[in-house]
């Protein structure tokens, strides 16, 4: 009889300690078409690891799993993005990891984000007018801002000798923000910018803007832009005019498409991204899930993270954290696991960290990119020189 009353027990015990348990939904909005499409598989990889980290760990919120919804924004269409997100957010979501792209970033926040009270992580946003955009305390990216980016981009072409340049950028967000802080850090660094000209991401030639650019001339071109569309023509139209043999990347002309289209074409051209070389455990990690770790793709996985162990620091009182799904709770507890001060959790370790938080610790969130927020909630972040030798993109140094 005692064995009866014993199993009896541990059933009920354990049906309780299930009884809430349910499946939770989070957006995974990135630009899967468009002129980043070769970036973003990965990105969106990285953010599903951290999820089925969650949903595997048995701790979540009482053994909640996470699903995922994804949806392309495009990149450059705002209002779809907007209706795109409305979407998702239809379907049940808490979050969003992403979007990606600035532009479609500022209209997702604005239109969808701040009304319904639901926090979005961006993973590459970097437009610096996001970190004075009114955002109720819903937006963060784990990206530094191109405020600085631009900075070290120009602080990267000195160094390099480079004495003249002229600039090209895409007409958006991200191309406007980055090339006007690019520009003034290369004058102010003694660097003649002899033109600078915006140009669309999606025109069928470029030959205009080339012959603007070849007139200009400089020791290189700078191209602040998109590598699967815009900025890769322009690199074409140069290197075939004779203009130019050496460029100056933007982070959103760094990946591996370029390279594979280019080739040695490029060897000596270089440029910047967020990054460390920290980055080598998590990169690991990342190819043992069959996940390449490129340029947002540790920012990814971060994103989700933050938003894992935000659910799991809701609903506590002194004996620790029963976690909660509100949106609210999500946004109100990002920054806390993001600064710590608490035990540090790194990528790949989730479960610990969700464990820690539920018996009552404070965790200081470090993941993949050594993730330190600033009090509005960007990633202050690190840098990587990066140059192209022997036709393949090389880390060269941090800052």
């Amino acid at each position: 009889m005692f064995r009866i009353i014993m199993l009896m027990l541990t059933f009920v015990a354990f049906s309780v300690g299930n009884v809430d348990a349910k499946e939770i939904k989070v957006g995974i909005v990135l630009s899967f078409t468009g002129p980043i499409e070769s970036l973003t598989p990965d990105m969106a990889a990285g953010a599903e690891l951290a999820f089925k980290e969650a949903s595997d760990s048995g701790a979540l919120l009482s053994g909640s799993t996470i699903t995922t919804i994804r949806h392309d924004m495009t990149c450059i269409d705002s209002a779809a993005a907007v209706t795109g997100a409305e979407g998702v957010l239809s379907q049940g979501v808490v979050a969003f990891v992403g979007p990606d792209c600035s532009g479609v970033t500022v209209a997702v926040l604005a239109g969808v984000a701040m009304p319904n009270g639901v926090p979005i992580v961006s993973p590459a946003a970097t437009s610096p007018a996001l970190t004075t955009m009114e955002d109720n305390g819903l937006f963060f990216r784990t990206a530094p801002s191109d405020a600085r980016g631009g900075e070290v981009l120009a602080e990267v072409t000195a160094d390099r000798g480079i004495s003249s340049v002229a600039i090209t950028y895409v007409n958006t967000d991200y191309g406007v923000g980055l090339a006007d802080v690019f520009e003034a850090a290369a004058i102010a660094l003694g660097i003649e910018v002899t033109t600078k000209i915006s140009h669309e991401g999606d025109k069928a030639d470029y030959s205009a803007e080339v012959g603007v650019l070849s007139s200009a001339g400089g020791d290189a071109l700078v191209v602040v832009g998109y590598l699967d569309q815009g900025g890769n023509q322009i690199v074409r139209g140069s290197l075939d005019s004779g203009a130019f043999d050496t460029f100056v990347l933007s982070d959103g002309m760094i990946g591996d498409s370029l390279t594979d289209t280019f080739g040695t074409e490029l060897n000596g051209s270089f440029g910047s991204m967020p990054g460390s070389l920290d980055t080598a455990k998590f990169d690991s990690y990342a190819g043992e899930n069959g996940i390449t770790g490129s340029i947002y793709v540790g920012e990814s996985y971060d994103a989700a993270a933050l938003i894992v162990l935000a659910m799991a620091s809701g609903d506590c009182d002194i004996s620790g954290c029963q976690g909660s799904d509100d949106s609210a709770s999500i946004a109100a507890n990002i920054m806390n696991v993001a600064n710590g001060p608490g035990i540090k959790i790194y990528a790949g370790e989730l479960a610990k960290g969700i464990r820690l938080i539920s018996a009552g610790n404070a965790v200081n969130y470090e993941g993949a990119t050594s993730v330190n927020f600033t009090e509005v909630g960007e990633a202050v972040g690190g840098f990587v020189e990066k140059a192209i030798e022997d036709g393949v993109f090389t880390t060269v140094s941090s800052r």
